[in-house]
C-alpha cells in the first residue's frame, strides 16, 4: 500500500474518532450537566496564546516542507526543530491547564463538562505527543542525512498528520473554550 494512502487512511480514521468525541462532548457537556462555573475555571487567555503557538507550528512545518522540496536540508532541520519546540510549548500549556484545574478541584468526575473536557483535550494532547515523537524521529533522520535529497515523501506525509492535529485543536478550542461563554451569556443553565 502506498505510504501516502496509508497516512490518509490513518487521518480519516482519526477524523471519525474525533468526530465521535466532539459529538459526545457537545451532547453531554452542553445540556444534561452543563455547569457554567466550570467554564470560568478554564484559562482562556493563556490557552488562546498556546493555541496561537500550535497554529504557528503548522507554519513552521510548512516552511520545513518548502525547504525540503528546494533541497535545503539545513533549513529543513531548523524549521523542523522550531515545529517541535512550538509543539512542546503547547503541550506544556495543556499540562499547566490540567494542573491549574486539578489544584482547584475540577476533576474528570465532576460533571459532564469536566468529563468531556478532560477526555477531548486529553486525547488531542496524546495525538500531539505522538506527532512530536514522529517529528523528533524525522529530525534525527534529517541530521543523519536521510533527507538530503528531496525525493522522499516522508516529510509531506508527516505534514498531513501534523496539520490535521492543528485543525482538530481549532475545533476543540472553539467548542471547549469559546462557545461555552456564549451559552453562559445567553442564560443556558443546567437541568441537573
Amino acid at each position: 500500500m502506498e505510504s501516502k494512502l496509508m497516512i490518509k487512511l490513518v487521518v480519516g480514521t482519526e477524523t471519525i474518532f474525533f468526530l465521535a468525541l466532539i459529538m459526545g462532548f457537545v451532547y453531554f457537556a452542553y445540556y444534561p450537566g452543563f455547569k457554567p462555573q466550570s467554564v470560568t475555571m478554564l484559562d482562556l487567555p493563556a490557552t488562546a496564546a498556546f493555541t496561537a503557538l500550535l497554529l504557528s507550528s503548522s507554519f513552521t512545518f510548512w516552511r520545513a516542507e518548502v525547504n525540503f522540496r528546494e533541497g535545503k536540508p539545513g533549513r529543513l532541520k531548523g524549521w523542523l526543530l522550531a515545529t517541535i519546540v512550538l509543539g512542546f510549548v503547547f503541550l506544556s500549556g495543556q499540562i499547566r491547564e490540567y494542573n491549574h484545574l486539578l489544584t482547584n478541584k475540577l476533576t474528570i468526575s465532576q460533571g459532564t463538562f469536566a468529563t468531556g473536557f478532560f477526555t477531548l483535550t486529553g486525547f488531542h494532547g496524546l495525538h500531539v505527543l505522538i506527532g512530536l515523537i514522529v517529528l523528533s524521529v524525522v529530525l534525527y533522520l534529517a541530521f543523519l542525512g536521510d533527507f538530503d535529497s528531496s525525493r522522499s515523501r516522508v516529510i509531506s506525509e508527516v505534514g498531513i498528520y501534523w496539520h490535521f492535529v492543528d485543525v482538530v485543536w481549532v475545533i476543540v478550542f472553539t467548542l471547549v473554550y469559546i462557545l461555552p461563554h456564549f451559552l453562559t451569556l445567553s442564560g443556558h443553565e443546567s437541568t441537573q
